[in-house]
């Protein structure tokens, strides 16, 4: 059976702009990387990669390797990515939920939640193994934080998930709460049972993001934003939207059309 969310009805009430930059500079890094050929793109996953033997001074790079210091590279394989499908899971799963999360906490604060996200991904996964010398490239750490936040703000939003199995195919409404929920679960025992150091999927960094995405929302949401965010519904004024612009009153959430409750 394949599964795989493909959207959800929660309309942003305002441009994510970040999360638009975050996926633009992802395509052009990716463009960049196969033009450079087999050679020199293995090189560029190594100098650009995040290596936890060499963050954690295990071992030192070859000085051809060492494109940017290793503190540095913890933010610089959040763009690189080993593939077309790397790319295009990690892009689709940031322009489903990253929209919503920039609007509650706005743009500037977003891109930094993102990155800190991405930062305690790298450190979880490397905790597992810190003689590792494999290089962990892709922003799907950083966009576990995201997917964290968004349950949170939005758990009961519906996520559409195309599901495909032999000749059943079709969209399907999810919770939020169950789509995201059930992901991390999978991460969670994925993560557990892969023996250490191995290479592929970096679970312990989604796990990471994830839980760090779940404890900063309330850190870098807007005041004014609660937590979770009445969905927008449907009434006689027509259809209700949360207000995220800058509160003179920041205490006091303002919610445009009909009541949460109504």
């Amino acid at each position: 059976m394949f599964v795989l969310p493909i959207g959800d009805d929660n309309p942003s009430p305002r441009p994510a702009y970040v999360t638009w930059m975050l996926m633009t500079a992802s395509v052009l890094v990716w463009l960049w990387q196969i033009t450079l050929g087999e050679r020199l793109g293995d090189a560029a996953i190594h100098g650009l990669g995040f290596v936890p033997a060499a963050l954690f001074g295990q071992v030192g790079l070859h000085p051809d390797l060492a494109w940017v210091p290793a503190w540095a590279s913890v933010v610089t394989a959040m763009f690189m990515h080993g593939g077309l499908l790397h790319l295009f899971g990690n892009m689709l799963y940031l322009w489903i939920f990253g929209n919503n999360v920039e609007a509650a906490m706005g743009h500037g604060r977003f891109l930094l939640f993102y990155l800190l996200c991405g930062v305690a991904a790298a450190l979880l996964q490397s905790l597992n193994d810190t003689l590792s010398q494999i290089p962990m490239i892709g922003a799907s750490g950083a966009i576990a934080g995201v997917l964290g936040a968004y349950l949170l703000l939005h758990p009961t939003a519906r996520v559409r998930v195309l599901v495909v199995f032999v000749l059943f195919i079709r969209v399907v409404p999810v919770p939020a709460s169950l789509v995201l929920g059930l992901w991390f679960a999978m991460q969670l025992v994925s993560g557990i049972m892969a023996p250490p150091g191995a290479a592929g999927v970096a679970f312990w960094a989604h796990v990471g993001g994830f839980l760090a995405g779940l404890a900063l929302v309330h850190v870098f949401k807007r005041r004014n934003v609660p937590v979770p965010v009445p969905l927008p519904m449907r009434g006689a004024a027509g259809h209700g939207t949360y207000d995220t612009a800058p509160d003179r009153r920041p205490r006091q959430a303002r919610y445009r059309g009909p009541p949460p409750w109504g």
